[in-house]
Order: structure tokens, then sequence, then C-alpha cells
């Protein structure tokens, strides 16, 4: 009874649209709007064409190298470049993400990876920075807590 309506909002959020099959290599930005499926490689930035319901998926074959901003992302295969999602962002169990991650809402599976911080967006748009501090000066890490504009 009360998963019923959560369960229809992310069935209405996986629209595919757009795919971008396992054997395609594109060079250059993309702009989309609804659902976009990435099975192949991208070499370039993400963005979406106003669409603030638009969702990215990224498979256990693809691979982005640029920077990616859009409210819904679905993290399975690799990203090179920095993550910018407004709203919801899931990684997968096979997600490998190199870059800083600016997140509001996010769900982790286990075996995912990321290199770089992971840095959450509060509602008013100000970023809260964890970063842990590994340095060979320390002789255990230090967690350090920041507030950025």
């Amino acid at each position: 009874m009360f998963g019923k309506k959560q369960a229809q909002k992310k069935r209405k959020n996986m629209r595919i649209d757009t795919l971008i099959g396992e054997k395609t290599h594109v060079q250059g930005d993309i702009i989309f709007s609804g659902g976009l499926r990435i099975d192949g490689k991208v070499s370039g930035n993400i963005f979406i064409d106003s669409d603030l319901q638009a969702v990215l998926s990224l498979s256990e074959l693809g691979v982005i190298n640029g920077e990616i901003r859009v409210p819904y992302l679905i993290i399975n295969g690799e990203v090179n470049g920095n993550v910018y999602v407004s709203q919801h962002l899931e990684l997968g169990s096979a997600a490998k993400v190199t870059g800083n991650i600016f997140y509001q809402t996010l769900e982790m599976a286990t075996g995912c990876e990321v290199n770089g911080q992971m840095i959450h967006m509060t509602a008013d748009n100000t970023a809260e920075t964890q970063q842990i501090d590994c340095s060979s000066d320390h002789e255990t890490p230090s967690l350090h807590l920041e507030k950025q504009d």
C-alpha cells in the first residue's frame, strides 16, 4: 500500500527515449531530455535541456569521459569526470567514478567505487564537503567537514 506510489513514481522516471548502443562512440557534448541510456562510450559532457525529470542511465558496458549535469542519474558503468546530480543519484555495484560527485540524495550498492570527493548539496544548493586526509604527514586519517557556497 505505502510502497506502491513510490514504485509507480520510480517507473515513470525509467522511460528511455534515446539509446547509445554498445558499439557506438560519441565524441562531443550531449544535451538531452527524457530518458537517455548509454551502453557505449561518450567522450564529452552530458547536460539536460531544461527537463527537470530527465534520467541518465549508464549500463555496465558504458563509459563516459566528461562532466555530467542531470537531475536523475543511475551509474553501473565507468565515469571519468565530475558528476552533478540535482535530485537523485544511484550507484550500482559495478559503478566506477573517477571525479567529484555533487548530489542531493544518494543510493550506493556494495562494490561501487568512487575516486574523488562526495559532496552533499543541500536544498539551497550549498555544498557540504566530506574529505578524508590520508597524507603521509598524519599517523591516522582525519575527517574534515567544510561548507561551500
